[in-house]
This record gives structure tokens, sequence and C-alpha cells, in this order.
């Protein structure tokens, strides 16, 4: 890897290439502030396209997401020159649709805002603090894998409290 381009692994980043505009959320990790969480605002919509189709396609999209995602990862990562670099958001688009599958498998209407914004503020939650057993996939596991795998524990753990708050609450 050459790197005498820039110090800046921001400026590695060419949303050109199909592999870093899908890595950065199609450029909303690339935000200055809360880059993850901006990936996390940028999942909504395709949540809302994904979850208006059946339930076989939504978890077809969120698998092949999640594998292809190590390798969207892992080539963006290297690029970059950088482990997990928090421009790398596509590990936060597959959390969050994880994060709303039980929404999805109640049926709920899109038209109630509560679970997304729920959805949302759960998953964010789970994903910066990292409890255990987040913690230890974001510890002990590396490349394209380690960058997703925390994310997609961190999604399923919020889809699970979801779940609890959900039918608590609204159910």
């Amino acid at each position: 890897m050459n790197f005498s381009v820039s110090h800046n692994p921001k400026q590695r980043i060419r949303l050109s290439n199909p592999w870093h505009l899908l890595a950065t959320g199609f450029g909303s990790g690339l935000s200055p502030v809360v880059p993850g969480t901006m990936g996390t605002l940028a999942a909504v919509p395709f949540y809302f396209i994904l979850a208006s189709l059946p339930i076989t396609v939504y978890l077809a999209v969120v698998v092949i997401s999640s594998f292809v995602g190590v390798t969207i990862c892992q080539k963006t990562s290297d690029d970059m020159g950088v482990h997990d670099h928090g421009s790398i958001v596509w590990d936060e688009f597959v959390g969050f649709w994880l994060t709303m599958l039980p929404v999805v498998l109640l049926s709920v209407p899109l038209q109630d805002w509560r679970w997304p914004i729920a959805g949302f503020i759960i998953f964010r939650f789970f994903d910066m603090v990292k409890p255990w057993p987040i913690s230890w996939f974001d510890k002990n596991i590396h490349g394209g894998f380690g960058i997703m795998v925390d994310d997609i524990v961190a999604g399923i753990v919020s889809g699970i409290v979801l779940y609890g708050v959900g039918a608590y609450f609204w159910l």
C-alpha cells in the first residue's frame, strides 16, 4: 500500500469507488461530527424501503449485506490504512436493519414512527457504549469481519431490547 498521498485517512476515500461509497454509507460517514450516528440516520430510509418488501427479501438483504459488508469494510479499511475508521459506517446500516427486524416480523405499520425512533436510539446506545458482549467482539475480532461483527451483535441486542420496549409499551 502506498499511503504517501495523504496522512488523513478520509482523503483516501473516493466515492467513485463502489466499495468506498457503500462503506461510507453513501458519504454519510464522512460527516465531521458523529459519523456513526449519521451513518445510522442514513440507514433509516433504506429500512423503510426494505420493510415495505416481503420479509424474505428483508432477511435476504440483511444477510447478504452482512456478508458483503465484511469485504466492503475490509477493502475500504485497507485503502484508508487504518482499522475501523469512523467514516466506515456500512456496519451501522446492517446493525440498524437488524435492530428493526422484530418490527418487520411483527408487521408493525410503517407509519408508526415510535418503533424506528426507539430503534435508532437503542441501537446508537449499544453501538456507542458497547457493553459486554459487544465490547468483546470489538476488542478481539479484527479485519472486515471485526468491523462488522460488533455492530451485528449490537443490532441483535438492540432488536431484543426494542422488542421488549415495544411489547411493554405499544403492543
